[in-house]
């Protein structure tokens, strides 16, 4: 099998229960050109580097003209900071983490974990009388979304709206797609439809302004600086998707990774303190995130034998360079003890996930209250049903049998 055709069976939603082996036939070549003209990294060593390499470029604007450099959000809006080069996405970044956490708020994340564990209370209680459910349905859509409601100042109400328009946008991301055109459309209607909300609310927002993420991006920080109109909406839909999406996808993941290491689960029940070890593995081995946002070169990149060409897309398979084994030993196992976990989790450099601590604290929240809550929890489906993303992968259901709810 070569590279290219290893990639294209990762792509293939046939293969998204178990990539793995795949993701070990692409390291063979650490960059490998694709038939579409763009390379895939997948060594753990050689990603890092690119994420740190000042001639690569998160702008899709950069790149060649015989490539689609059209965002994924609506047209004409405003590309969010994740998809910006310095000094932009340094500015508006900064704009943004302001009101998220150090300096300013540095204790915003800590005052919410009492509201959080409430959460998850109140989801897991909802499960008494019960012994089957889907936990995806149940648990690990609902928490994070709740949270980042709270966080945006978004009505709890109003998530079934932006629900479909967030999947909508969310399943029909990643790199090799072959019906790029359809994917484009439906994309960028529900971005169409998710902007025109945030914009709206944020309207609301300039004239009765609350505590929350939303407000704050309206106003000016000490030095006067502040996000325009549009800046505001493309960061709060970069928020509203990232900040529950991808933990989703975690908290969905962590389950079923317990579930199959039943002793390991009932460790975790007796010393909840394990929990910390079990999700920093968790992003190394199951991680949400697969391939980021594609990059593109700037000038020619020399990486061993293979010359990526200025303007060329570059997919970083984050999830197969964290089980390259000249990065870590024994990467097909699962330990929550492993020293210097050094994953590739959240990405890396200056695009760093703005949300990785809220999103650690969510799922080990959500992880460490499941464990020792369930009563002898079952997978009733292995492998379970898969999204169709294959860049934000994790199940589209979790069915699960107990015994019961404990206190």
């Amino acid at each position: 099998m070569t590279e290219s055709h290893a990639f294209g069976r990762i792509l293939d939603h046939a293969g998204r229960a178990d990539p793995y082996p795949l993701y070990a036939e692409l390291r063979k070549t650490p960059v490998a050109p694709q038939e579409d003209g763009s390379y895939v990294v997948s060594t753990y060593h050689e990603i890092v580097a690119l994420l740190h390499d000042p001639r690569i470029s998160s702008d899709r604007r950069n790149l060649d003209d015989r490539f689609d450099a059209r965002e994924f959000g609506a047209p004409g809006q405003e590309p969010a900071f994740i998809a910006l080069d310095p000094p932009e996405h340094d500015r508006l970044r900064g704009l943004a983490m302001r009101h998220f956490g150090p300096p300013d708020a540095p204790d915003r994340l800590e005052r919410l974990r009492p509201e959080l564990g409430a959460i998850v209370t109140g989801l897991i209680d909802a499960l008494a009388g019960q012994h089957r459910a889907d936990l995806v349905e149940a648990v690990a859509y609902p928490f994070p979304v709740a949270v980042i409601c709270r966080l945006l100042g978004v009505p709890p109400g109003d998530e079934p709206r932006f629900h479909v328009w967030s999947t909508e946008i969310v399943d029909s991301v990643g790199p090799g797609e072959n019906d790029m055109a359809s994917r484009q459309s439906h994309r960028e209607r529900a971005a169409t439809a998710l902007n025109g909300y945030l914009a709206g609310l944020a309207e609301a927002r300039r004239g009765a302004p609350g505590d929350d993420l939303l407000s704050g991006l309206l106003t000016r920080d000490r030095d006067g600086a502040c996000m325009s109109p549009a800046e505001v909406v493309s960061t709060a839909t970069l928020l509203l998707i990232a900040g529950h999406e991808t933990t989703v996808n975690l908290i969905a993941n962590g389950v079923l990774t317990l579930l199959r290491h039943p002793a390991l689960l009932e460790r975790l029940r007796r010393e909840p303190g394990l929990v910390v070890g079990v999700v920093e593995e968790l992003l190394r081995y199951e991680p949400p995130v697969h391939f980021p946002a594609t990059r593109v070169a700037l000038d020619d990149i020399t990486i061993g034998e293979v010359t990526i060409p200025r303007g060329a897309p570059i997919v970083l398979a984050l999830a197969a360079g964290n089980r390259d084994p000249d990065y870590v030993q024994a990467p097909e196992r699962f330990d929550p003890c492993r020293e210097a976990n050094q994953h590739l989790g959240f990405g890396g450099g200056l695009h760093y996930c703005f949300g990785a601590p809220l999103a650690r604290l969510e799922t080990q929240i959500a992880l460490g209250e499941l464990a020792r809550r369930l009563r002898k929890p079952r997978l009733v489906a292995d492998p379970p049903p898969y999204r169709p993303s294959s860049s934000l992968r994790g199940p589209r259901h979790l069915l699960v049998d107990f015994d019961g709810i404990g206190p």
